[in-house]
């Protein structure tokens, strides 16, 4: 009796076990504008994000609006060090600046620090991404700016898991533009 239970319990272990893990990876989104800012350098704080677009799993809002966990797939690395570490290239190349995230890693101090906080970020049901918040640039000279900011576009495709990730990348490029254009001038 005891080998049969042992049996099943490996052949149980062995069927979960075997069940490939998929992620997401999420694409670079091209830039090919530029943008001449205030700054020669910024400090970008790590993306504060909303609890379920902080975790691994990603979410698509349905008709009702409730958020739905979109069938077990997660992002390929951690959103909030992603979306910071893409805001921080993006920004580099918009602005020609010297942008890097926390922490600072330069001996001389940024010239301005950009906060962003996320309060939704998610797929629609009307097949749009969604993404709005507020961000905060402050300066020693005292230029300080606190900015909201919701920024939308279309799901490409058949709405797949790759068709989200490149919604997110474009939706961060235009984050960058935005924090570019109006934060950081």
């Amino acid at each position: 009796m005891f080998k049969h239970i042992t049996i099943a319990g490996l052949i149980a272990v062995a069927a979960c076990a075997t069940v490939p893990e998929e992620r997401i990876a999420v694409p670079r989104a091209q830039v090919t504008e530029t943008q001449r800012i205030a700054y020669s350098s910024v400090a970008l704080r790590t993306v504060s994000l909303p609890t379920y677009a902080a975790g691994e799993a990603i979410f698509v809002a349905d008709e009702t609006g409730r958020l739905r966990n979109s069938g077990g797939l997660i992002w390929a690395d951690d959103p909030s060090r992603a979306m910071t570490l893409e805001l921080a290239r993006h920004l580099s190349g918009i602005t020609g600046a010297r942008v890097a995230s926390e922490p600072w890693p330069f001996l001389d101090p940024a010239a301005a620090e950009v906060e962003i906080r996320v309060e939704a970020m998610h797929a629609r049901a009307d097949g749009t991404f969604g993404f709005s918040g507020q961000y905060f640039v402050s300066s020693e000279n005292g230029r300080d700016r606190a900015l909201l900011f919701d920024l939308s576009t279309l799901v490409g495709g058949e709405r797949t898991p790759a068709d989200l990730a490149d919604a997110r990348a474009r939706l961060v490029r235009d984050l960058a533009l935005d924090l570019a254009r109006r934060g950081l001038r």
